[in-house]
């Protein structure tokens, strides 16, 4: 502070001048002055509280933090910002290293940092704001004596205090962490236009502020978490996480990226320098347990939820009890709707107050909601330990979702009119495509309080649904479940088991012979539809032997129930199991006797027609084929079964190119994928797409086929199987062979031999080894071509190829003479002939 003087004689003008600081406090202006200076107060404006040396994961959002504290001019100026995120999340942490970081940034933060603690979801310990600004005016250097008693007046006092001081050019941060509720931060908040306030919160707050919603860590930085805090807390011989990686990933999913889960992780371990990280993953496998187990003096995940769950009110916090009954992924609002039983509207607002409270997160789109995994099991305790008619929820949840899905299926089924609560059937799938995975899990869910009929009609409901979607394993898995409960039911009503179904046991042993012959027939029926649904699914997956044991089971029941429709349908998936595993006589001769029980019960015939006609083609009866085929898409033309016709128009398209007709093959194929394109067919247009492609490089067009594998290939690895996308690089591979491009060639097919040696046939490995060594020899790599003709006759000789292992030592012969190797070459030629004779080569 500089002299403050005064000077002249009497009558004269006085002048006083005081410089060099910011004054929060009157000063008087007189002839005479006698100044008592008070004693010296030394702000503090270094207040943050001690960061933690290990930190990863968080660098975007510290980028972003960073970006909106930057001196910026007043338009760009980003001045108060809020991090949100669940308990636990790391909120405080992110915040505390940013400021650290922006402190050291060179005339960002000359006056420091302010950083206050507002314990908002302690009860005991929340800190009023007038509290926290008596704080903060002390830590500004202000007198106690000059601390106004008044909120507002306070507000005045600190937001003028961080005025003057930016004005001076020491621009202060102010930090306000752990605020629960707008009107508590709000007093604090500077105004100025230059001062900058970070705040934490774990409800998005209305503050007019920048948000940011703070997300878990990924697999990766979880990991490193782990290992970064194990090292500090025991030194450079900790090795635990680097020695075993799959034991750290195993944590890692276990606590679900909650960084206050992991460092009581770290914690745990570092106490024991010996205990291996397999045992603390097994300790936390156990649903029921793994929050007890995530505690470590007084840190706990439990105690952290504890605060938020307590600020809820009645509605709110039975609806977050609920939520866990929805064993899937997400959950609708409509499904939220029904669960809870309420209304649409009143509902959607409980979940947007618990998605800003963070203890659910907002799905990727409007209207879908979800859990945190170990909040899903915080909510899931409190659930079972409250009276909340539980067993009722999970009913109107389960109903909600078959009545749905039964509703949807409708319009997929080409038989049959579309419910009225889908407008059609793109709308159905999207609904079912949306639910998938909630569906599959209340379809499956084991030992749950709902009537066994009711998941037994979701599974029904399904099973259109994922076959055309290419869900094999989760169509096997559903009609397992249901088939168990079946037999349950059967046992029921029998008298030979005691609990678990609809009908109790008394209730049986009361009916008449005639009612338990009349329901054991509707529930042989449905066990029937099952049956053919598993021999459907197992046979999508490539289980051929498993499918034509299913499906045999199907058609021995369905021949004791009288069933003759469903005795030809069963037949039919026979027939096409056999068809798959290159067995086409078998398979014209189940497709045949489908054909019969069909007709007999005066079924749709179309498909076993065009199955029929293909297979028929296989064994190179090809007018039969032509006849038969044109029968099937003139049936399915008149059922209004486009997909069934799509089907027969690739089966006519296939015989159109064993006759050399390429033309017509190239025509017929884009008439199928035009179809499958309208109605929604995928996996269809991928398959249109093979046998376009395959039909344009036979006619001499491989650039063009180049570009519609390209478009299958695409689209197999999104809706298909490991087989459809070998598939799909194998016709690439030969399109581009065809087209000279060799190098593009080696590497399509050295990506499509693993999946076809994995997931296809050895026969087909075989072939694409064989055109691997013909893209060799266009590079003139005739040793790696040498390598890749030997492998491909070696497999075609186990496979008992013949032909195929002829044309490929031949192939194998022409490499080893152009690389130099003649008496193997003549000895490959020599067995090639042997194979298939001079006319042949």
């Amino acid at each position: 502070m500089d002299d403050a003087s005064g000077h002249g004689e009497a009558g004269s003008a006085v002048h006083n001048e005081i410089s060099g600081g910011v004054f929060f406090h009157e000063v008087i202006q007189g002839q005479v002055v006698n100044v008592r200076l008070p004693r010296e107060i030394v702000p503090a404006l270094s207040g943050l509280p001690p960061a933690s040396p290990t930190f990863t994961g968080r660098e975007t959002e510290v980028t972003e933090l960073l970006g909106e504290l930057a001196p910026a001019s007043p338009q760009q100026r980003v001045l108060v910002t809020v991090v949100a995120g669940l308990a636990g999340i790391g909120k405080t942490e992110l915040v505390v290293q940013t400021a650290i970081r922006a402190l050291k940034a060179d005339g960002w933060f000359p006056g420091g940092v302010l950083f206050v603690d507002m314990f908002g979801y302690d009860p005991e310990r929340r800190l009023p704001a007038e509290r926290a600004l008596d704080g903060l005016l002390r830590a500004l250097g202000v007198p106690s004596e000059h601390i106004p008693v008044a909120l507002q007046d306070q507000s005045r006092l600190f937001r003028s205090a961080l005025a003057a001081l930016a004005e001076e050019g020491s621009r202060v941060l102010v930090v306000i962490d752990n605020v629960s509720a707008a009107e508590q931060a709000r007093p604090l908040l500077p105004t100025d236009g230059a001062t900058a306030c970070l705040i934490t919160s774990r409800h998005t707050l209305d503050l007019d502020a920048r948000l940011h919603d703070l997300g878990v860590l990924d697999e990766r930085a979880s990991i490193e978490l782990l290992d970064q805090a194990l090292r500090h807390a025991r030194g450079r011989g900790e090795n635990r996480v680097q020695d075993t990686p799959e034991d750290a990933a195993a944590i890692a999913r276990l606590c679900g990226g909650l960084p206050l889960a992991l460092r009581i992780a770290v914690a745990l371990l570092a106490d024991s320098p010996a205990r291996p990280l397999s045992s603390l993953g097994q300790a936390l496998e156990a649903a029921h347990t793994r929050l007890q187990r995530l505690r470590y003096e007084d840190r706990a995940v439990r105690a952290a939820f504890d605060l938020s769950y307590q600020a809820l009110d009645d509605d709110h916090a039975r609806l977050l009890r609920l939520l866990p009954l929805n064993t899937g992924p997400d959950i609708s609002s409509a499904a939220a709707t029904h669960l809870a039983r309420g209304d649409h509207f009143a509902v959607e607002e409980l979940l947007q107050d618990l998605a800003r409270a963070h203890l659910i997160e907002p799905g990727s789109v409007w209207g879908r909601w979800r859990l945190h995994d170990l909040v899903r099991l915080y909510a899931q305790e409190l659930g079972l330990a409250e009276d909340d008619d539980r067993g009722a929820a999970l009913t109107r949840l389960c109903t909600y979702y078959q009545v749905t899905a039964g509703a949807a299926d409708s319009h997929l089924d080409p038989d049959g009119r579309g419910v009225p609560r889908f407008a059609n059937s793109v709308q159905a799938l999207a609904w079912l495509d949306a639910e998938h995975l909630n569906l599959v899990a209340m379809a499956t869910k084991a030992d749950i309080a709902v009537d066994p009929h009711l998941r037994i009609d979701l599974a029904l409901s399904l099973a259109r649904f994922l076959g055309q979607r290419r869900y094999f394993d989760d169509w096997i898995t559903v009609t397992r479940s249901a088939l168990e409960l079946v037999t349950r039911i059967l046992q029921f009503i029998d008298g030979r088991a005691g609990g678990g179904g609809r009908m109790p046991r008394h209730e049986a042993d009361a009916m008449s012979p005639d009612a338990v012959a009349s329901a054991l027939s509707a529930v042989e029926r449905t066990r029937v539809t099952l049956l053919g649904n598993l021999g459907g699914a197992l046979a999508g997956a490539r289980r051929f032997e498993e499918a034509i044991a299913a499906c045999e089971q199907c058609l021995a029941l369905s021949r004791a129930l009288g069933d003759r429709r469903r005795e030809g349908g069963s037949l039919h998936e026979i027939g096409d199991v056999f068809a798959q595993m290159g067995r086409f006589e078998e398979a014209i001769d189940a497709h045949s006797r489908a054909l019969a029980r069909l007709q007999e019960a005066g079924a749709p015939v179309g498909r076993v027609l065009a199955s029929l006609g293909a297979a028929l083609a296989q064994v190179g009866r090809i007018e039969e084929a032509v006849e038969t085929l044109l029968r099937a898409g003139t049936a399915l033309q008149e059922a209004g079964d486009r997909q069934g016709e799509a089907m027969a128009l690739g089966h006519a398209g296939a015989v159109f190119s064993d006759l050399g007709l390429y033309e017509q093959a190239a025509a017929t194929h884009r008439a199928d994928l035009k179809i499958c394109q309208e109605i929604g067919d995928r996996y269809g247009e991928c398959q249109a797409l093979g046998n376009l492609g395959r039909a344009l490089t036979r006619l001499g067009r491989p650039e063009d086929a180049i570009a519609v594998h390209r478009r299958e290939l695409a689209l197999s690895q999104d809706v298909g199987t490991p087989h459809d996308e070998g598939q799909a690089l194998f016709d690439l591979g030969v399109a581009l062979l065809e087209s000279g491009r060799f190098s593009e060639a080696v590497d399509t097919y050295r990506t499509c031999i693993p999946l076809l040696k994995e997931h296809g046939s050895r026969a087909q490995a075989g072939e694409a080894l064989n055109n691997l060594g013909a893209a060799f020899q266009g590079l003139n790599s005739f040793e790696q071509a040498v390598a890749a003709h030997t492998e491909a006759a070696d497999i075609q000789r186990e496979v008992g190829d013949h032909p195929e292992e002829g044309r490929v030592l031949y192939n194998l012969a022409r490499a080893l003479a152009c690389a130099g190797r003649h008496q193997e070459a003549v000895d490959a030629y020599s067995r090639a002939v042997s194979l298939l004779g001079k006319d042949d080569l």
